[in-house]
């Protein structure tokens, strides 16, 4: 009976809730800084991302009165608004931290110095007094206001084109694009006739490389990253672009050679021996046959790479420096996470500047990935 058609067993459905708990997992927190990037900063402190559309309604931050006194009827006055145009409607509102809820919209209240005070729903105020207030310490007020959903593009605008000295996101982002492609692109160039030599071409010591090339997978980047450096200023390449260029290639060589050689292996050896009966040479079976038939797996090692590339910064602060002209992505938002901690709007909309890319690239080129992934596990 466990085995009737249309019934599925227990372990499917584990998987099914299990990948799609995987995916909420990933999903709900790129949502959450997707929209935290248009908010205003107020609304990011008073509240999450999922009552972004609702009406927030919070205690304001202490707002101290200002305004020109004028006198109406022999009475001294000062007019004026808590808040410009921000859309909000007070509730309650107090002048004392420790009751900061003591009237409601619209009352008035006598200070403890004799003045009258009245706070409307919109945010105008009136201080009245029989005596002048030119020399008095204006009265702080405490709001409770709910305000609509607020949604701005100054956030981009700030990241993007006004940035702070030293933390412009526009020139870092270039900066990564300029690293990553080719550092992206050499590796594969130079792993896929790596890979086709060790998977096709008999010669000595052939597996003795098979076996160096695993062997380098468990190198620790971190214990090349001197001597690979000194190295660098031996033969007069320094810091740059060729320098983290070839780092990125040196690292990343070994994972690509290994995975393009297990798939290439796989490969129908009849083709390539009816190509070779044919008459073709080794190059023209690599990038007429080879080449079209790996393209999963290239693809899958692009991803990877390209991924690595971008979001690293050990390696770009090495091999090309700290300067602005020379910071990567990464070490921007790490910049900014220094010094404007507190500024999360501005944080958010830097975050998803750098995510926006590899989300990108991933979408496009998932197919392959999966492909790639796959590809030699059903015979």
């Amino acid at each position: 009976m466990d085995n009737i058609a249309g019934s599925k067993p227990a372990l499917v459905w584990a998987v099914h809730l299990s990948a799609a708990l995987l995916v909420a997992l990933w999903v709900f927190p790129t949502l959450g800084l997707f929209i935290s990037s248009f908010r205003t900063a107020d609304q990011i402190a008073s509240s999450g991302w999922w009552r972004s559309l609702s009406t927030q309604e919070a205690q304001m931050p202490a707002i101290r009165l200002k305004g020109e006194e004028v006198q109406r009827d022999g009475v001294y006055v000062i007019d004026g608004t808590l808040f410009d145009g921000a859309g909000a409607t007070i509730s309650r509102w107090g002048f004392n931290s420790k009751d900061p809820e003591a009237y409601a919209a619209g009352e008035t209240a006598a200070l403890p110095t004799g003045e009258a005070l009245t706070v409307t729903e919109t945010g105008a105020f009136t201080l009245s007094s029989t005596q002048t207030m030119a020399d008095l310490r204006m009265p702080r007020v405490f709001a409770t206001a709910s305000t609509p959903p607020q949604f701005t593009l100054n956030n981009y605008d700030t990241v993007l084109f006004k940035p702070a000295p030293g933390q412009s996101v526009g020139k870092a982002f270039l900066n990564t694009l300029t690293v990553s492609i080719p550092a992206t692109i050499i590796p594969i160039l130079i792993a896929a006739f790596a890979a086709y030599a060790l998977a096709w071409m008999e010669f000595p010591g052939r597996a003795l490389l098979v076996a160096a090339v695993v062997g380098l997978l468990v190198v620790p980047l971190q214990l090349a990253l001197i001597p690979l450096l000194q190295f660098h200023n031996m033969i007069g390449i320094g810091k740059g672009y060729l320098g983290v260029w070839l780092a990125h290639t040196g690292f990343g060589l070994p994972l690509a050679i290994y995975l393009l050689r297990n798939y290439m292996a796989g490969l129908p050896r009849d083709i390539i021996e009816n190509a070779k009966v044919d008459g073709a040479t080794d190059f023209q079976i690599f990038t007429k046959i080879i080449l079209p038939l790996s393209f999963p797996a290239l693809a899958s090692f692009a991803i990877f790479q390209f991924l690595w590339t971008w979001n690293d910064l050990l390696v770009a602060m090495v091999f090309l420096g700290t300067t602005e002209d020379q910071m990567v992505l990464t070490g921007t938002l790490l910049n900014l996470m220094g010094s404007r901690g507190g500024d999360w709007e501005i944080l958010s909309a830097s975050a998803f500047i750098s995510i926006a890319v590899p989300l990108a690239v991933f979408f496009a080129m998932q197919k392959y990935l999966v492909r790639g992934l796959l590809a030699g596990s059903v015979k």
